[in-house]
């Protein structure tokens, strides 16, 4: 068996793994390349493996940076299976689409861009609506704990991650020369004890593990103290100030979880008079879907839920659709918390408004999630007191705050909680998706407390693992 780390080695996006053996060779993820200014130059990059001889493909979850060059890969020449969470084949119709509407909306500004300057290149989209079409119709959609097999020789079952909607924990049992082994990949894992969604399943066996890292070496916030500054910033930023609150944050996960948060401070007393703005088609059509999948809730979210739909003192919460209703909230002095994707800063609507709110001292803007390098949202963590939004230099005089305790990534406490659920040690471990200074302090946690055989895997690097 030979495992190619294609992404996500020694980073947090791309994540890619190609497992082979001499009967099959199938995929893990085919995620898009985000923040720093090579990213663009990594996704446009042919792969490093023929799209047109890989079987199928296991997705873990619809986040882009693990499905965002699905559509590539099968302009490219993949006709095989796409397995996957009902839930993220649902939000992949939405996310996918999307990413290709800025593909295209961004090679349209670079032809322009050449047009006016005489530049002799011009970069096409990464991919079109029509390639993300021809992906989605290979979709085959699982329910947790359901067992299927996508070749004659591995079999597969999706258990759930509590990351996202859909995010699933991958089992999957690979036959070769008679003896079978046991791969687990983690995907993405969430934080227990977290609102909407179930707790990481446990795992008790693999024979080869991948475990991401993201925050591999932190613990997050206690999210009571996170949610008593969330409470606080709020009071100060409106009441007080008589700012508004810009909130970047993922269409997906994120969102949903804020509105949470707003309806549930809300219910209890602690809030009042919120008036919530959230300005992203994807968010708003990603929670309405959300809603759809009510069985995947856990149960205080489900009451919340009923809650806000009885409609007796709940939050004005608006969804905002049209390029005009999204331009008139900069026009909003005071009293207003606006949501909007991209939660990086990258993309999107978040950098109008970060470009009208970020000079104004009233202001605030909430940081609920993870910031890659190389990104707008990253300068803005790291202290930045000018930063560059459509080529405007735009001062920084808007208070910062960076809310831990939010994130929908298993911080280090809880990645070696959910490995200690192991009842054996795997012969092998890889440490993937996270910055070297997190993949490093996980690796040495694992092997220092557990004992465990550990790999750091780099981008682009293989392993051939002999039968046994």
């Amino acid at each position: 068996m030979k495992i190619t780390f294609n992404g996500a080695a020694q980073e947090v996006t791309g994540s890619c793994t190609l497992v082979e053996t001499d009967t099959v060779r199938f995929l893990v993820d085919c995620g898009m390349f985000q923040g720093g200014r090579d990213a663009d130059g990594k996704n446009r990059k042919p792969f490093a493996f023929d799209p047109s001889t890989i079987d199928f493909v296991l997705l873990t979850h619809a986040h882009i940076d693990h499905s965002g060059l699905l559509p590539k890969l099968w302009r490219d020449g993949f006709r095989g299976t796409v397995y996957t969470s009902h839930a993220t084949g649902d939000l992949l119709e939405i996310m996918l689409h999307d990413s290709a509407h800025i593909q295209q909306s961004d090679a349209e500004r670079a032809q322009r861009k050449r047009r006016n300057t005489k530049r002799k290149t011009y970069t096409g989209p990464l991919y079109t609506s029509e390639d993300v079409d021809g992906l989605l119709g290979c979709l085959h959609g699982l329910s947790y704990e359901e067992p299927v097999s996508p070749h004659d020789t591995v079999r597969i079952r999706l258990r759930d991650a509590g990351h996202i909607l859909g995010s699933a924990i991958l089992e999957v049992w690979v036959r070769e020369q008679d003896a079978e082994r046991k791969l687990v990949f983690s995907g993405d894992l969430g934080q227990p004890d977290r609102p909407i969604l179930c707790d990481p399943a446990l795992i008790e066996d693999a024979d080869i593990l991948f475990i991401e890292s993201t925050y591999g070496d932190r613990s997050h916030k206690p999210l009571d103290e996170t949610i008593e500054e969330f409470i606080s910033v709020v009071i100060h930023t409106l009441d007080d100030l008589g700012g508004n609150i810009i909130v970047p944050a993922f269409a997906v996960g994120r969102t949903q979880e804020i509105i949470y948060y707003v309806n549930h401070l809300t219910r209890t007393g602690r809030l009042h008079g919120i008036n919530l703005f959230v300005d992203s088609p994807m968010a708003t059509a990603v929670t309405r879907l959300t809603m759809q999948h009510l069985e995947l809730f856990d149960e205080q979210s489900k009451d919340l839920a009923e809650w806000q739909a009885n409609g007796d003192g709940v939050p004005t919460i608006r969804f905002t659709g049209s390029v005009d209703e999204s331009r008139a909230l900069n026009t909003i002095q005071s009293g207003a918390m606006i949501l909007a994707a991209s939660g990086m800063c990258t993309a999107g609507r978040i950098k109008h408004h970060l470009r009208h709110g970020l000079p104004r001292p009233e202001n605030a803007v909430l940081i609920t999630g993870f910031q890659a390098q190389g990104t707008l949202g990253r300068r803005l963590v790291d202290g930045a007191r000018r930063v560059r939004i459509f080529g405007d230099d735009i001062p920084v005089r808007a208070s910062i705050h960076t809310l831990g305790g939010f994130s929908a990534h298993a911080d280090q406490p809880a990645l070696m909680t959910w490995l200690n659920a192991f009842t054996s040690p795997p012969k092998q471990t890889f440490v993937m998706h996270g910055e070297p200074g997190s993949s490093t302090a996980l690796a040495e946690q694992i092997r220092s407390r557990l004992g465990w055989q550990v790999q750091l895997p780099e981008r682009g690097e293989a392993f051939v693992l002999l039968p046994g």
